[in-house]
């Protein structure tokens, strides 16, 4: 991979011509990260999102290329920089950002849910609903994308209720030889809770564990409290902590995003760059503009330019490998 822009994204296929569909709901995803050459400005990304099993070829007459080509991929960002958005060629409007990249005037929106963004240095996970008139891809334009004005004005929440334990305050607990020392391979485990303990209920709390060395990690705390995983409390006190906007909570929340993962998601794998802001809202300071010392500003330890791909080369690579979803406690030896 070469030039100003540097990214690859797979996915897991059922078939030759189908994505694998995941319904988290009452479950446990985990799976193993390597990610040691993966430094600031980069980003290894395990990610659910609310796609078409087939990549859309059912529903969009000028798709005749499907999953079997990656085609349909959506996010809660609603990125514009896609080649190709609902079977058609995203070519009106384009603009080139990068010598490899750009923007056209429609975006694909959908709803996420980010299992792992991390690099050796800083990591979350996240869910990202949107409004509850968007289930599977939209195709966006204009207003509905969010704008630099009103970036969460879009029908998505791009920003979404993040678990940073750096930003949150736990400065040693993740990174090259902290709590989870990511110069070793590391295991991710992340439990969907919902309200009655089966499937068929409503998504209350995002858990996470982590395994390195055959120990069991506990989640850092939020702001050294009570709190180590995702909730509603979570995410609302969040908010007031550190002045984010409450766009996870103006597009639906948990309920939202509740329904999205019953109706099903595809599961992508990435590595990318962010010409845009260096990642910089993963494991700097952001925004930028303003000083470290404010709560939540800080959210790791990378330096206000990113880096820069001379400096990346092509040696960065991350590894997910022994993907597995299934009851509680049955993927790992994390307590139940």
């Amino acid at each position: 991979m070469q030039g100003s822009t540097v990214g690859a994204r797979i996915y897991l296929l059922q078939n030759d011509k189908t994505y694998q569909i995941f319904k988290p709901l009452a479950q446990e995803i985990s799976f193993d990260v390597e990610l040691s050459t993966v430094g600031c400005g980069m980003a290894g990304i395990a990610q659910l999102s609310e796609m078409a099993a087939d990549g859309g070829m059912s529903t969009e007459p000028g798709n005749k290329a499907g999953a079997a080509y990656g085609v349909g991929y959506c996010n809660a960002k609603c990125p514009r920089d896609l080649k190709w958005v609902k079977g058609k060629a995203n070519t009106e409007g384009w603009t080139a950002i990068s010598s490899t990249s750009g923007i056209g005037n429609n975006g694909a929106c959908c709803n996420e849910m980010d299992l792992f963004e991390g690099n050796s240095i800083s990591s979350d996970f996240a869910g990202h609903p949107c409004s509850s008139t968007v289930t599977g891809l939209y195709q966006c334009s204009g207003s509905d994308c969010g704008t630099t004005s009103s970036p969460y004005g879009g029908v998505c929440d791009p920003l979404g209720c993040e678990y940073n334990p750096y930003r949150n305050g736990a400065t040693t607990f993740y990174g090259p030889s902290k709590t989870v020392d990511t110069n070793k391979k590391f295991t991710v485990v992340t439990r969907f809770i919902t309200n009655t303990g089966t499937a068929a209920g409503t998504l209350t709390e995002v858990r996470r564990f982590w395994i390195q060395n055959g120990v069991v990690i506990q989640n850092a705390s939020f702001n050294g409290g009570p709190i180590n995983s995702m909730t509603a409390n979570y995410c609302a006190q969040k908010v007031s902590a550190f002045g984010d906007a409450p766009s996870f909570q103006s597009h639906g929340g948990f309920s939202t995003l509740s329904a999205a993962l019953n109706r099903g998601m595809v599961l992508s794998l990435s590595i990318a760059n962010d010409p845009v802001t260096n990642f910089l809202w993963l494991d700097g300071n952001y925004p930028p503009t303003s000083p470290a010392t404010q709560p939540g500003v800080a959210r790791g330890t990378c330096g206000t330019g990113g880096a820069t791909l001379p400096v990346i080369g092509t040696d960065a690579s991350v590894t997910f490998s022994n993907i597995r979803i299934g009851p509680i406690g049955s993927t790992s030896f994390a307590p139940a």
